[in-house]
């Protein structure tokens, strides 16, 4: 049960970042590397707060800062005409001095002995589980953020973001700030990500500097395995689905680690595995498809 609900907690606060991820990866369709930074931005600043004792700014802070990387790397691709991997690369780049300066010129900040959201939570239902009360908190705030999210892209502006992401040069001809609509998206998808990175340093109890290296291929993988189960025909669908992947995918990687053939260390590798699997099923899929209809088809010529 440790394992499960380890995994369900992960799966949601993480589910935060793949739901930023989701924007830029399939309704803007503009990769973004900001990720990796902007994570560590929001887990800097909501430790630091929490030290101050201030874990609820902490949260808000968290999700501002990482909205404002975004628009770094937003303004970066549109109106410096950046190309928008490199654009990320820069962001995030200079995102590890920032990190580095908000935690104090320290590499890892502990949360020990500091109240936090989660043990705050505890001493209102002081009957209650730990992980139970972890887990409503969790799916809560990912709840909160899901529907946010949903109302947003039903707004006029969310469906411009959409129509971005669709056809700009329609968006364009429509007399729209194309250059606008990305800077917004790309801003709302890292101040989810900089959520989630908040809400994962008061559930760890601790901030590293480090912790967002590979935050990126964990967001992709999450949006992939999700849609397998989830179709896209709805941006609604596709957000429950990026959520849904993000708790797949923390239980595969527990089980696959708790196994006797992965080390403990290879979590990396294991993650690299995970996504290369999901990016071919698509292919390997067709193909099989592909096959039986070759094999149909010559049935019926012999016929």
């Amino acid at each position: 049960m440790t394992l499960f609900f380890g995994s369900l907690h992960l799966g949601l606060i993480y589910g935060l970042m793949a739901l930023g991820i989701y924007i830029t990866f399939r309704i803007l369709d503009t990769p973004d590397l900001t990720a990796d930074g902007s994570f560590t931005l929001g887990l800097a600043v909501s430790a630091s707060m929490t030290v101050l004792g201030m874990p609820v700014y902490g949260i808000l802070l968290g999700i501002f800062a990482g909205a404002a990387a975004g628009a770094v790397t937003g303004i970066l691709q549109t109106k410096l005409n950046i190309h928008p991997i490199l654009a990320g690369i820069l962001t995030m780049s200079g995102l590890y001095t920032v990190n580095l300066f908000i935690l104090g010129d320290r590499s890892n900040v502990s949360l020990l002995g500091s109240p936090h959201l989660f043990s705050m939570a505890l001493t209102f239902f002081p009957h209650l589980d730990r992980d139970i009360v972890r887990l409503v908190l969790t799916f809560l705030l990912c709840l909160v953020c899901f529907a946010v999210l949903v109302w947003f892209f039903h707004t006029h502006l969310g469906l411009c973001v959409r129509a971005t992401g669709d056809n700009d040069a329609m968006v364009r001809a429509s007399s729209i700030n194309v250059d606008a609509m990305r800077v917004v998206a790309v801003a709302l998808s890292n101040a989810c990500t900089g959520f989630s990175g908040a809400v994962a340093a008061q559930y760890q109890g601790f901030a590293d500097i480090g912790a967002g290296v590979g935050m990126m291929v964990v967001g992709l993988a999450s949006v992939i395995i999700g849609e397998m189960f989830f179709s896209r025909r709805s941006v609604t669908l596709g957000l429950l689905a990026a959520i849904w992947g993000s708790i797949l995918y923390r239980l595969i990687i527990a089980l696959a680690l708790k196994s006797d053939f992965f080390p403990a260390y290879a979590l990396r590798l294991v993650s690299a595995l995970i996504v290369m699997i999901a990016l071919s099923l698509p292919a390997v899929r067709n193909r099989l498809k592909l096959a039986g209809l070759k094999r149909e088809a010559l049935r019926n010529a012999r016929g």
